[in-house]
């Protein structure tokens, strides 16, 4: 008699807000750090940040990298270099140093920034390297990508 009305499944556009992996106080990380989900940083991070997903950089944390990219970055530490994002969120700790590209832009009275800003109307983060990233059907994400074949053997 009461049907529940069906709806297509459509996957998510954004990327989920929150997050997954910390990086703590005390800790100096050099190196890497791509894939896809949210990163709080309270320590010391050198290195490469390709994200897709949320980068907190929190009141302890520091950042140096030649260009930060994410789709949300939210500073409330010191980042030392360019970011390229989606929204950006300076806090009233919050320090850049560098130029910055977005679309979404807003500060809290207090913070700093010592470079440009461009925004625009939409960013691409698929030409820093991020893939899309698909849903699961156990709702985590993976990349849109085709597995490698399996090689076959012949007798």
């Amino acid at each position: 008699m009461f049907k529940k009305p069906t709806t297509a499944i459509n996957p998510p556009t954004t990327p989920l807000e929150r997050v997954t992996s910390v990086l703590g106080p005390g800790i100096n990380w050099n190196g890497n750090l791509t894939g896809s989900g949210g990163v709080r940083i309270e320590g010391t991070f050198e290195g490469k940040i390709l994200l897709r997903g949320l980068l907190v950089v929190g009141e302890t944390g520091r950042i140096t990298c030649e260009n930060v990219v994410a789709n949300t970055v939210i500073v409330a530490g010191a980042v030392k270099g360019n970011i390229t994002a989606e929204k950006l969120e300076i806090r009233s700790t919050g320090r850049v140093w560098g130029d910055v590209v977005v679309v979404s832009f807003s500060t809290e009275e207090g913070a700093f920034l010592r470079g440009q800003i461009r925004m625009e109307e939409k960013i691409d983060l698929a030409q820093f390297g991020l893939e899309d990233q698909v849903p699961s059907a156990s709702g985590q994400t993976q990349e849109n990508v085709v597995p490698p074949l399996e090689e076959t053997k012949t007798e």
